[in-house]
């Protein structure tokens, strides 16, 4: 069957005007291709061939049909230890920092948000074992968060190929995965049972205040897809989960400074990272 013929202007607006109402990613003309691509595969597999029909099935979310789309557009790209200069950040200059508030025994927080299929959050369990010496000194709790429900169920799954252990050294993989068939590996229970998985929209307070207080967050290559109003609604929901005194790592291609005056830069040897001020709204 041929494709649909391609989106009028009217339409890809509508359409990201949808997109961006329910994720905050802002998608123009110059990105037609890349929308047309996808929301061509969701009528395909909704059988639609107007978009006009398929639009009225998406607003009246028949099936989750938002839901769908919405993970057909969000980008997971990502493999283990990426940026690992930041998680050396983490265990040499950050950590130090929070837990000379704490005692032993307390809590430490740390969100992987967006999450993708986990590969980010099972890093930082793995790098805290491997590299933090007051590993088992204090209560660690790691949420990875994610918009994608397809991206979350993997997450929750932990079976990775090679490509996104292609980081870890033969070492690692034999400590922490059991090899499968056709070169997959599964993360050891162990590990999955100490990261937690929710679904969040960065843009919507509602989904982010419920996550709680944490000591670092890291959001890496989010923000880059939403607009400046988008970016300044996601920063300020970061900082009110960050408690005070705590750290956010963002991508290397991204700056706070030009988001949000809310943080404190702080340049470390390992990464530049940003900083909600003690005594700000405490």
């Amino acid at each position: 069957m041929a494709d649909p013929p391609p989106l009028t202007t009217a339409e890809l607006s509508r359409l990201a005007e949808f997109l961006y109402r329910r994720t905050g990613m802002v998608f123009t003309e110059a990105k037609r291709y890349y929308v047309e691509r996808r929301v061509f595969e969701r009528m395909s597999a909704t059988s639609y061939r107007s978009f006009a029909d398929y639009f009225a099935h998406l607003r009246l979310d028949a099936d989750n049909e938002a839901e769908s789309l919405i993970n057909a557009f969000t980008v997971n790209e990502t493999y283990f230890y990426r940026e690992d200069h930041q998680l050396a950040c983490l265990t040499t200059d950050l950590l130090e920092r929070r837990v000379a508030e704490k005692r032993p025994g307390d809590r430490i927080r740390i969100w992987s948000a967006p999450c993708s299929t986990g590969e980010e959050p099972y890093s930082l369990a793995i790098w805290l074992l491997e590299n933090w010496k007051d590993v088992d000194a204090y209560e660690i709790d790691i949420v990875g968060s994610d918009i994608d429900t397809d991206a979350l169920q993997a997450a929750e799954q932990g079976i990775f190929g090679r490509r996104a252990l292609m980081k870890l050294s033969p070492q690692l993989i034999r400590r922490y995965f059991q090899e499968l068939d056709d070169e997959r590996w599964l993360i050891l229970d162990e590990l999955r049972r100490s990261v937690r998985f929710s679904r969040v929209n960065l843009v919507d307070s509602g989904q982010t205040r419920p996550q709680g207080g944490f000591d670092v967050i890291f959001c890496r290559n989010m923000l880059i897809y939403f607009d400046e109003q988008s970016r300044r609604i996601a920063a300020e929901n970061l900082y009110d989960n960050l408690l005070p005194g705590g750290f956010i790592c963002l991508g290397h291609t991204e700056s706070m400074s030009r988001i949000s005056p809310l943080f404190e830069v702080c340049r470390y040897a390992d990464a530049i990272v940003y900083r909600r001020p003690h005594g700000a709204g405490a």
